[in-house]
């Protein structure tokens, strides 16, 4: 049964009532016990690993992969386990737990980085190069933290970089997906990147806050109460799968500078994050230039060529016609033109011929539109198959209406061409309600002897006066006009 307007209000507002009941139950964990910290920590964890928990929720209830969601899925878990070694860190003291924690808090953009790179259905070997780059940023992320972890020093010039490299990141994260939401068409990437964009600006300001004014406060004190706040609001976002939407439509221009930017997203930053540590780190700053580098050249390349091979075949696709699979009008005409020009430069002949089946409305009227595709279809591929020289074109020219241009060839050879394939259509023995009782077929030849001027259409004017003459006639039969 649908939900109604007032039943969707409501479960919105018992999840933020949840949220609020959350946020009260935490405070209260940390006025009423003695070890402040440790019973913080629970809630801090909680959090993210909720909001993990949704985004799969979300899949599982709409029965739907969404890699997308499944990205922000694992973040959150990797988040969610950068607290658990925080506290085990303030638990046990442990150095290498600290140095974990780090690490985890930044590798859990990586994936929010790479969801957001991700621009729908693309090539295997471009999600490989994205998957290289992302992997290549969490590396590099990895090394610097690592290298910067001993630090212990708040104020420290490690610290203070640790603290920039986070900010860039969290940074990063919130412009782009507000971009991408703001040029995203399809219902299901607007719900996703409407709930990243929520989180990422919400967790970039608690980021700051925390790191920047309340540095020096440790856990168990009141600010903790801000830090799930981010997550409590995605894993909202998450549960709720809100109705269809029609699909949004932008300027085009609008549409592919989203697309063209969002590749440009995992290079940038990786360049970015490289000249942070280029000075600290020479090698690793360098390793990650050049690879941020090689990475947008070779996708970039990748992408054009997949750009020339879709614009050849959607310009091979205008010129076949969708029933009967061989060249269409356009396709014939531009051919007539190109060969009537070289005909005039060398004085070659050149043929057309217009074959038309005979009483096809009948054969429509009587067996309905789908008998009168398949004949449609038999006669296109007799008639092809009539024309075997490599320079001979046939094709759909409208209706049930064929032409065939034949350059270079004698009357005489036309002529047979012609009978040839009255003769095919006729031992097809198609079924017709006509006294015949087979499709035939009329055919006018249009045939000049040595092109020396005059225009294309010349030579079809001849053949469409022949076809007349052969349709006055009785049909089922071939004339011919020109021989000039």
């Amino acid at each position: 049964m649908a939900r109604t307007g007032g039943e969707k209000d409501t479960g919105d507002d018992m999840a933020y009532l949840i949220m609020l009941l959350y946020v009260a139950a935490h405070a209260c964990a940390i006025g009423l016990s003695a070890a402040a910290p440790m019973a913080s920590f629970p809630f801090l964890v909680a959090a993210p690993a909720i909001a993990a928990a949704s985004c799969a929720a979300r899949m599982w209830r709409t029965r739907l992969w969404d890699q997308n969601w499944a990205a922000a899925g694992f973040a959150m878990l990797l988040w969610a386990s950068g607290m658990f070694m925080a506290m085990w860190q303030v638990r046990t003291g442990s150095p290498a737990a600290g140095t974990a924690s780090l690490l985890l808090y930044v590798l859990y953009g990586v994936p929010l980085t790479f969801a957001i790179a991700s621009v729908g259905r693309e090539a295997g070997y471009l999600r490989l190069i994205d998957a290289v780059l992302a992997l290549a940023l969490g590396v590099l992320y990895a090394m610097r933290t690592a290298a910067l972890a001993a630090d212990q020093d708040i104020g420290s010039a490690g610290f203070l970089d640790l603290r920039m490299m986070l900010d860039l990141e969290n940074l990063f994260i919130a412009v782009f997906a507000v971009t991408r939401l703001a040029t995203a068409t399809a219902s299901r990437t607007r719900a996703f990147f409407r709930a990243l964009s929520c989180f990422a600006v919400a967790y970039l300001l608690v980021a700051v806050a925390i790191n920047h004014f309340f540095a020096d406060i440790d856990f168990g004190h009141g600010v903790d109460l801000i830090i799930p706040l981010p997550f409590l609001w995605l894993a909202v976002l998450a549960w709720k799968v809100p109705a269809e939407e029609p699909v949004r439509a932008y300027p085009p221009r609008r549409s592919h500078l989203a697309r063209a930017g969002s590749h440009l997203f995992l290079p940038l930053t990786l360049m970015l994050i490289s000249a942070l540590v280029v000075q600290a780190q020479p090698l690793l700053g360098t390793v990650g230039f050049v690879l941020a580098t090689l990475g947008a050249g070779v996708r970039g390349v990748l992408l054009q060529i997949q750009t020339y091979e879709e614009r050849d075949y959607f310009d091979a696709l205008s010129r076949i016609d969708a029933l009967t699979r061989i060249p269409n009008r356009r396709h014939f005409e531009e051919t007539m033109e190109r060969e009537w020009r070289r005909s005039m430069r060398s004085g070659d002949s050149l043929a057309l011929l217009l074959i038309d089946i005979d009483h096809f409305k009948q054969i429509n009227d009587t067996y309905g539109h789908p008998e009168g595709d398949r004949i449609l279809q038999a006669v296109a591929h007799a008639l092809a198959g009539c024309a075997s020289r490599s320079s001979d074109t046939v094709a759909r020219y409208g209706g049930e209406e064929f032409a065939a241009l034949l350059p270079s060839i004698s009357r005489a050879g036309a002529l047979k061409v012609a009978t040839a394939m009255r003769e095919a259509i006729e031992q097809l023995a198609l079924p017709s309600p006509t006294a015949e009782g087979r499709v035939t077929v009329s055919i006018g030849v249009g045939f000049i002897a040595a092109v020396q001027g005059g225009r294309a259409h010349e030579v079809l004017t001849e053949a469409d006066e022949a076809l007349y003459q052969a349709k006055a006639e009785g049909r089922n039969r071939v004339r011919e006009r020109g021989a000039r």
